[in-house]
């Protein structure tokens, strides 16, 4: 039934089928079977969208037919029908132009026996499917019908071409007909039929082809569903001359599904996880096959089942899988991770709906791992725990607490954490968790003591850091007693005040008792001595009685001391008792130093200078430093001495504050030069202290800025006259002398650069000389005396020879002629004439031999295997031609210049 406008991609209205276990593979029918149902009427009701009852219905095949209210029938009895039947039903409303068409399969349908069939007969019956006569397929023609009004003719509309359905995985024989193509025309003109489209002259090519004279369309070779579905052809009809007789029909090939692919999984092992104690139902995981076959159909609808479960306890059957979707979930109570911590499932995916007998099958892996959860409370392994620790030590572990756990080591259900509930209400004691051991390290961290708490009973409980849960109770095991003894060790002794600070008088003399520094030994129960000794004193100004503890000092304490700071001494004294082991504290004693007055003020500056006559700004300002604190320093009190007369007639002080005074000439003028002017100077102590000091005067030529010259400046400072030319003299030489070395170097480059060398700087090869080994005088060619050759060992042989012709290679007895020296540093410049020098020598030295050669050549021996270069004689005879050698390329063209002659010639 259409709905609505009727669209063309509505494609199967109805189909009847008989299917076996198979699925969608059709039951095979036989004539008699066929006889008994063939009265079966399907009806179909098509409306348009007028709701018109207005429909014509055409069958594609002869045999069947389409009544108007849209039963199928059979026309005549079907001999035999061992398949079944396929055909196209089309609908065309008498007002629309539209038409619509759909696929009809007729199968028996309600046999009480159905027939079990196996793969091969699946696919020998499919075959006789295929093998069935083929069918016609005509070109459309276009009618013309009259009308009574107008005379105007209206055309008939194409016939709907029904699909062309082949199996896939067909064992041929190739090529095998599928359909004929004819035209009506074929009786009246030669008729040459084509077709065109993907599988025939477009990739992929070569599938399908067709006879150009009978029409007779063939597949070529077997067909996979799984690459291409179906095939869109177009057939084609033309005369001889290739000119169209019909126009074009579609055709549509679709490739019939088998189940020939097994389902996939997506992976071959699956990982999942459920937490123990779920309920049934709980989602665990999903597995996913997949089949490449068509999912429309049986071949592709794939169905799970769990063949196994691994291990069985504590029931086989503790999960189940959605057959459909592949969901897993758990059926039954009773997941416990501390007895079954995982799991392996094996899932087997089939097609066919799941049928095992036809379906294609495939397993995979589910790994299913039980997730943990806090059902198992941490209990300690003992009621009651003891340890012991020294008194007055921090960060000892007393004891380690062991516990058990079930639940998943090193998570938070398993992790312990301990806590101190009684019996340390000072917080002397923690207890730290082993990360390792899930132990509990019950550490000090409070020093005890042995004289106020002998022993400690401590109440601890352990939880986990994840909460039980739900409806798991805390154990009693969880909670246990701990007992401390505490040892006694013997502590040092301890000053009472530590530092101690004594107040007195800076200046107090050598001997004076200053305090008792003694120590108390904490050992209330252990009767021990306690001595003492001094550990440090920076000035060496105390000592310390061994005994009792009394200091007295051994020189005056004086506050000014660099050893005093901030007006505080500060000594370090050693307390220790006889105890075994000798256990030792120390005490650090300090002595503030009240200040006196026994430091006399010191005048600054020391140095100054003015000009040599009055002038307004010509002051010098004064002050003073005294060692001392307040009171017993400023205000100053500044004054010129009396004696000797000349100071205070030509100078004078005037006061400007407590602290400052003013020193200035008395006189207009004062002969330049260095003055030292006596100053007497007075604290404000108690009695004051008064110091004469001396302050150095430069007086000095100024100019008009009231600044000293610099002519002023050296004259005061002592220097005379003839000091000063003496300085100006050396200044001169010594300029005078870097001068003349720059004119002489100057002028030595230039005498470099005028005398030229004899070679180009740039083939100068002088930091490139290799030294190479020399060798003999070759081979025995000729009949000669070689050991003339030889380098006589010594000179006996010249002098004991007689007179008469001398070879002109021996070497004369006679003095050597000496040879020009190379410098070791030469310049550049002096290379030609040291050549030069050495030719000249060499050529007056009769000692040299007369070649222009210095090799030496040695006998070699005999019985060399090499040829004798005498046989390399010249056949031709008269002038040679060289010419040749020019066309041998530029590596000869030195040689063809030589022999030849060149283009200098």
């Amino acid at each position: 039934k259409f709905s609505g406008a009727l669209s063309s991609s509505v494609q199967t209205v109805c189909s009847v089928f008989v299917y076996s276990s198979v699925g969608s593979v059709l039951l095979p029918i036989t004539a008699s079977a066929w006889q008994k149902y063939c009265y079966l009427q399907i009806e179909w009701v098509f409306e348009d969208c007028q709701r018109s009852r207005e429909v014509g219905f055409f069958s594609s095949d002869p045999n069947f037919s389409v009544r108007p209210d849209g039963t199928v029938y059979a026309e005549q009895e079907v001999a035999n029908l061992s398949e079944p039947v396929q055909f196209m039903v089309t609908a065309r409303g008498l007002h629309d132009p539209h038409i619509w068409e759909t696929t009809v399969k007729l199968a028996l349908a309600g046999h009480p026996h159905p027939l079990p069939l196996t793969k091969i007969g699946i696919e020998e019956m499919l075959s006789r499917v295929w093998e069935s006569q083929p069918r016609v397929i005509k070109f459309p023609r276009k009618h013309q019908r009259g009308s009574s009004s107008n005379g105007l003719r209206r055309q008939k509309r194409d016939w709907v071409i029904p699909p062309i359905n082949v199996p896939e995985n067909s064992r041929g024989p190739f090529p095998h007909m599928l359909v004929r193509i004819r035209s009506d025309q074929d009786k009246d003109v030669g008729i040459r039929y084509s077709i065109t489209g993907a599988g025939a002259d477009q990739p992929p090519s070569g599938i399908y082809n067709i006879d150009p004279i009978s029409g007779n369309m063939f597949v070529t070779q077997p067909l996979d569903r799984e690459e291409r579905a179906s095939f869109h052809l177009r057939a084609h009809a033309v005369d001889m001359n290739g000119n169209q007789v019909e126009n074009p029909i579609d055709l549509y090939i679709y490739v019939i599904d088998m189940n020939d692919n097994r389902p996939e999984f997506q992976n071959q092992v699956y990982n999942g996880s459920v937490a123990e104690g779920s309920k049934p139902g709980s989602s665990v995981m999903q597995v996913t096959a997949t089949d490449s076959d068509d999912s429309t159909t049986a071949n592709g609808m794939v169905r799970y089942r769990i063949l196994s479960q691994t291990p069985h306890s504590p029931i086989p059957n503790m999960f189940t899988i959605n057959s459909e979707t592949g969901d897993i979930v758990t059926v039954a109570a009773g997941l416990d991770r501390e007895k079954v911590s995982q799991y392996t499932i094996i899932v087997q995916a089939t097609d066919m709906e799941g049928n095992l007998n036809f379906g294609l099958s495939n397993t995979a892996t589910a790994l299913i791992s039980i997730t943990d959860i806090n059902d198992n409370p941490p209990e300690l392994t003992v009621r009651t725990f003891s340890g012991e620790v020294p008194e007055n030590k921090v960060n000892v572990v007393v004891t380690n607490l062991t516990v058990v756990d079930r639940d998943q080591p090193h998570s938070p259900n398993w992790n312990a954490v301990y806590r101190i509930v009684s019996g340390d209400p000072s917080g002397h004691f923690t207890i730290r968790t082993n990360p390792i051991t899930n132990e509990g390290m019950l550490t000090v961290v409070k020093p005890v003591d042995f004289e106020m708490n002998r022993a400690f009973m401590l109440t601890v409980v352990v939880s986990n850091q994840a909460h039980l849960a739900s409806g798991i109770q805390s154990s009693l095991q969880s909670t246990a007693g701990v007992t401390i003894s505490v040892q006694d060790v013997n502590e040092p002794p301890v000053f009472p005040v530590n530092p101690k600070t004594i107040r007195f008088e800076e200046g107090v003399p050598a001997g004076t008792t200053l305090t008792v520094f003694a120590a108390q030994d904490p050992d209330h129960f252990v009767h021990q001595s306690v001595r003492y000794s001094k550990l440090s004193d920076p000035a060496n100004w105390l000592k310390i009685n061994r005994t009792n503890g009394q200091i007295t000092t051994m020189a005056l304490l004086d506050r000014e001391s660099m050893y005093v700071k901030n007006n505080v001494y500060e000594a370090t004294f050693l307390a220790f008792d006889s105890g075994s082991p000798q256990a030792s504290g120390t005490g650090t004693l300090q002595i503030y130093l009240i200040d006196v007055n026994d430091n006399a003020p010191v005048l600054i500056p020391r140095e100054a200078q003015v000009c040599e006559r009055a002038r307004p700004n010509s002051k010098i300002n004064i002050t003073a430093s005294d060692a001392d604190a307040d009171p017993n320093v400023g205000p100053f009190v500044f004054e010129l001495p009396s004696f000797p007369a000349s100071v205070r007639r030509n100078w004078t002080i005037s006061r400007l504050s407590g602290d400052y005074a003013q020193l200035r000439l008395r006189i207009p003028y004062l002969e330049a030069g260095v003055y030292e002017i006596p100053v007497i100077v007075s604290d404000s102590g108690n009695p004051p202290l008064t110091n004469r000091s001396v302050i150095r005067v430069k007086v000095c030529p100024c100019d008009d800025n009231g600044d000293c010259s610099a002519t002023g400046a050296v004259a005061a400072a002592g220097l005379g006259t003839g000091a000063i030319i003496a300085i100006l003299i050396c200044i001169i030489i010594l300029l005078s002398m870097v001068l003349l070395f720059v004119v002489w170097m100057k002028r030595r480059e230039k005498e470099r650069q005028a005398k030229p060398l004899l070679i180009d700087p740039e083939d100068d090869v002088r930091d490139n000389i290799l030294k190479y080994d020399e060798e003999g005088g070759g081979e025995e060619d000729q009949d000669y005396d070689l050991s003339q050759l030889q380098q006589p060992e010594s000179l006996e042989h010249i002098i004991n020879k007689p007179s008469g012709v001398r070879r002109v290679d021996e070497r004369p007895v006679i003095a050597e002629s000496q040879y020009p020296v190379r410098p070791s540093l030469p310049h550049p410049g002096d290379i030609g004439d040291f050549i030069n020098d050495g030719l000249r020598a060499a050529d007056n030295d009769p000692t040299a031999p007369p070649y222009d050669s210095l090799l030496v050549f040695d006998y070699e021996g005999s019985g060399s295997t090499a040829g004798s270069v005498s046989s390399l004689n010249s056949t031709s005879s008269g002038d040679q031609d060289y010419d040749y050698l020019n066309d041998w390329g530029p590596r000869f063209k030195k040689l063809a210049d030589l022999y030849g002659g060149g283009d200098d010639d």
